[in-house]
């Protein structure tokens, strides 16, 4: 059998797929991955190999580059070779894989994919990789910490400068220092729990802890898998549970457990894709007597929306897709609204492993002009003495408190009730913001 026929370990291969379709494609990581584990056949610990192979050797791309560049006489690689020595960079310093293991597999990799010709500079380069740990690689690739500490968090963190920067802005406007930024950088770089939602009046929390879920304490509906592929828990196959971080639970709860006056009859999910928060809030109005409507611009995304709301009670909730920014309906409609706005997701990143490296300071700008007229489009369609949520799975401050007040400044009939701010070194979910506003009556 010649080398480039050579087999090669299928998670491995997926996880190659995965970066493939990263860099060539713009793809999603998270939504290219299920179709390429479909395409392997991989299911359970394989399955579970090729997600933490491609998550994380997307993820630690930035520092990884560094090193691979430090053990290379000649810097410049095919993108495709790169690709391999980042999946066995990630093995040797990130995961419990033998280094003769993490070796010998690129080796074959590289043969299979690329050919027989990279496959000594693979091994020579995975070899010199292998005499360092991680911790000994960021201190000698990254600057010296004392004269330039945020690039030396941007190299040994794995982050864009930029969005190390805007980070220690955001903890600086929160809780008065950047001290924890180490501590929330190295939290974005840590595989997240897989956290479940049970959907009141369609499933309980004890169902879910029948599956293998354990509680998490801040979130009523909530628990955590310790593994094992979500789909495969009833209720979530059923539509009446779902797969949901908490923090987003809890943006969803702010709404619902706000106060109003006077009547609570029509709920609002103004940009509602892909219908997570839609799904929670339409289970609790259903018990209510309450209907949500869940809006979403892109029809494909009013198309997700509808599938996480395809177990809700019958008339608990109706779809549109429109544009947020002009409303549809007569102002004053709704009693609350939730406005989930288009963010940055800096403060997802552990989930969405690729964000970090595509987001710019300019799609920032680009992105709160859209989120204050979201908010002003929101707070028309709120009628007085209802409330509007503001959230983002953002927690930079031009995303977020900057928003807030920008509108509330111009406005004179709003009220500002509540705010929180959640981190993931802090809170273990993703860096969720929300406030509550109130129109007055």
């Amino acid at each position: 059998m010649s080398d480039r026929r050579r087999p090669v370990d299928k998670a491995r291969r997926a996880a190659l797929d995965v970066l493939t379709a990263v860099r060539t494609d713009d793809a999603y990581a998270n939504l290219v991955l299920p179709q390429v584990l479909r395409k392997h056949g991989l299911q359970g610990r394989d399955a579970a190999l090729a997600t933490e192979l491609a998550s994380g050797a997307i993820r630690m791309h930035g520092l990884y580059d560094a090193v691979i560049d430090a053990c290379l006489t000649k810097p410049r690689l095919q993108p495709e070779v790169r690709d391999v020595l980042r999946l066995g960079t990630h093995q040797l310093l990130s995961m419990r894989v033998p280094d003769h293991a993490a070796i010998s597999t690129s080796v074959d990799l590289v043969r299979a994919t690329v050919g027989h010709g990279p496959a000594g500079l693979v091994n020579a380069v995975l070899r010199a990789v292998s005499r360092r740990d991680l911790a000994a690689w960021a201190s000698e690739v990254a600057p010296d910490r004392q004269d330039a500490p945020h690039a030396h968090l941007a190299v040994a963190r794995s982050h864009p400068r930029w969005v190390v920067e805007a980070l220690g802005e955001a903890l600086t406007a929160r809780v008065g220092s950047d001290d924890e930024l180490d501590a929330l950088l190295e939290a974005d770089n840590a595989p997240p729990r897989v956290t479940l939602v049970a959907r009141p009046g369609m499933a309980t929390v004890e169902e879910l802890e029948a599956s293998g879920g354990t509680r998490t304490g801040r979130s009523p509906y909530a628990v955590t898998l310790a593994g094992g592929d979500p789909a495969a828990v009833p209720a979530v196959a059923e539509g009446r549970a779902g797969v949901q971080d908490e923090g987003s639970q809890l943006v969803a709860l702010a709404l619902a457990e706000a106060t109003v006056a006077g009547r609570d009859e029509r709920w609002l999910d103004l940009c509602a894709g892909p219908g997570g928060k839609a799904a929670l809030l339409a289970a609790i109005a259903a018990q209510r007597g309450a209907v949500l409507v869940a809006n979403e611009r892109q029809p494909h995304r009013a198309a997700l929306v509808a599938s996480a709301l395809r177990a809700a009670p019958d008339g608990a909730a109706h779809v549109l897709a429109g544009d947020g920014m002009r409303p549809a309906w007569v102002p004053g409609t709704f009693d609350r609204v939730l406005v989930d706005a288009p963010c940055s997701g800096l403060g997802a990143l552990r989930r969405r492993p690729e964000s970090r490296w595509r987001r710019t300071p300019g799609d920032v700008e680009e992105l709160v002009a859209i989120q204050q007229v979201l908010l002003d489009a929101a707070l028309e369609s709120v009628r007085p003495g209802g409330v509007v949520v503001y959230a983002t799975c953002s927690p930079v401050v031009a995303e977020t408190s900057d928003v807030v007040e920008a509108v509330l400044g111009r406005r004179g009939d709003t009220d500002e009730v509540d705010r929180f701010q959640l981190w993931p070194h802090r809170d273990g979910t993703d860096a969720m913001f929300a406030a509550t506003l109130r129109r007055r009556a």
